[in-house]
């Protein structure tokens, strides 16, 4: 089964990404911010990152940022999924080694289709 690290401040966000891939048949971590996402990345490895931008004590670019650094991370797929649309903003995350965009709010439908796009 593979397996997908949510990262969201919003715990409605992060159980509804959680029902949708878990009904597809995902295994799913969750997380509430960037300092406890990393923490649970140095304990076993994901084979996608979900993160939102904007969180309290570690935003996703940092979390990105940090990932990356990490030896079994460098080649993760890590989507964002925030409300934040704008070039500059999708510029600073393809800089940071993010992979893709998802714009919230999401269709759920959509986020399974891309998520088995990206690690099948």
């Amino acid at each position: 089964m593979k397996s997908v690290l949510a990262v969201d401040d919003s715990r409605s966000l992060r159980q509804m990404v959680n029902f949708s891939l878990k009904s597809a048949g995902y295994g799913v971590t969750e997380a509430a911010d960037g300092v406890e996402a990393l923490a649970l990345a140095k304990q076993q490895q994901f084979d996608l990152v979900l993160t939102d931008q904007n969180m309290p004590n570690m935003d996703g670019l940092t979390l990105i940022k940090q990932l990356r650094q990490l030896p079994g991370f460098q080649r993760t797929p890590i989507l964002m999924l925030t409300t934040e649309s704008g070039d500059e903003m999708k510029a600073l995350g393809r800089a940071a080694g993010a992979t893709g965009w998802i714009v919230k709010p999401f269709d759920p439908e959509r986020l399974i289709a891309v998520v088995k796009r990206v690690i099948g």
